[in-house]
């Protein structure tokens, strides 16, 4: 191999890996967050094959663009088949703003349709000049059309996906009561148990710590805003129970003044 071609075949490689490289700034930090809340279909593969999936689809593209370049870039057909090649690396790179960046499936959708047809169009006019840069592209056609099939499959499981918000799975967690609560929320967080509320937290931080106005204060407070709030007064009751039953199992450690207090 001449000194030449190998500058080539290292410019090339380089290039179109550097495509890769500025879309997994917007990849890598998404994957295992967004992207990981997102319902996805049965045939989704592991997250950790997108790296040297697409690391090797880089290099063959880039060996590809330099069989094509040493046919020599004063040839107006090598200088158009590049030019549609660096454009849909351009497209490739976009592909990974819109879904993993702006963290919207269905114009990302959109774009990889349109980057289907580039790569399609980059392997004719390859074929054209050298029927091995065709061949080498193959792969790389064929994980696009997965990737957009993958791409509209999660855009139809995920409705609510665009611009960063996601469909909850639909998952249910047991509360001491006995009650479920689901995920709910921008971040699909379980929904707090009915004792897990802030008062409630607080009556029983006081409680561990034998703060016996901050308990009764607390509680006065809670029982306010329910009547004010148009509740019964029996709703209240079980709360004071649960204060009742904690304040009991804290005697040891506090004596009885807890109770006292009531």
């Amino acid at each position: 191999m001449k000194l030449n071609n190998f500058f080539k075949l290292v410019i090339t490689i380089v290039v179109s890996e550097l495509a890769g490289l500025i879309g997994s700034v917007f990849t890598v930090s998404s994957i295992p967050t967004w992207y990981a809340l997102l319902q996805k279909p049965s045939f989704s593969p592991p997250n950790w094959i997108f790296g040297p999936a697409w690391t090797t689809l880089y290099f063959l593209m880039g060996v590809a663009a330099f069989l094509v370049w040493r046919h020599g870039f004063e040839r107006k057909e090598v200088k158009t088949a590049l030019c549609i090649f660096i454009g849909q690396l351009v497209l490739n790179t976009l592909w990974s703003i819109i879904f993993f960046g702006l963290r919207n499936p269905g114009a990302a959708f959109i774009e990889i349709i349109f980057l289907w047809l580039a790569i399609i169009g980059t392997i004719i006019v390859f074929y054209k000049i050298s029927r091995p840069a065709a061949l080498l592209l193959l792969p790389y056609i064929l994980w696009v059309s997965f990737a957009g099939y993958l791409n509209y499959s999660i855009w139809q499981l995920n409705p609510s996906s665009e611009l960063g918000q996601v469909a909850c799975t639909q998952e249910a967690k047991l509360c001491p009561d006995g009650s479920y609560v689901s995920r709910t929320g921008p971040n699909c967080e379980f929904t707090p148990c009915p004792g897990d509320t802030p008062e409630w937290l607080t009556i029983k931080q006081a409680i561990a710590n034998c703060e016996v106005e901050s308990v009764w204060q607390t509680h006065a407070r809670t029982v306010g805003a329910k009547l004010k709030n148009g509740e019964e007064l029996t709703s209240v009751e079980p709360e004071l129970d649960d204060i009742i039953d904690l304040a009991i199992a804290a005697e040891s450690k506090c004596g009885e003044i807890l109770m006292g207090t009531e």
